[in-house]
């Protein structure tokens, strides 16, 4: 029989749970507007709807059953799973979580909490292909 070693990271260990002040239910940041540092990997902070670029927009379209699913939860609970959003030279990109965008937009809530990772304009031009 095998043997598996599961490691398991600190964060994981030991949760940190706060109360929230957003209206999604997210865990507010220090400074929202500061650029990712390229030390330590991705980050999780709130972002205006109005600075993330949403490059990929018009050429999906949602579900709207999904939409509204997402609507119902995140006006209950909060957005559980943050999107990804690539950062680069200070602009911020959301290439997935379209539905969970969406549904922030039409809740007319103002932020959305993100996992940011900082990538370079060639990282850009790969996901624009």
């Amino acid at each position: 029989m095998a043997s598996f070693l599961l490691h398991v990271p600190n964060t994981l260990r030991n949760p940190r749970v706060s109360a929230s002040s957003f209206s999604n239910g997210s865990v507010p940041s220090n400074n929202n507007q500061a650029s990712v540092s390229g030390k330590g990997g991705p980050i999780i902070i709130e972002l205006p709807l109005n600075q993330i670029r949403r490059p990929l927009m018009r050429t999906r379209s949602n579900d709207p059953q999904k939409v509204q699913e997402l609507m119902d939860s995140i006006a209950q609970i909060g957005l559980q799973v943050p999107i990804d959003v690539l950062e680069v030279d200070g602009a911020y990109y959301g290439f997935s979580g379209c539905h969970r965008f969406e549904a922030h937009q039409r809740l007319g809530l103002p932020t959305i909490r993100c996992k940011i990772c900082r990538g370079t304009k060639e990282t850009l031009r790969h996901h624009l292909r």
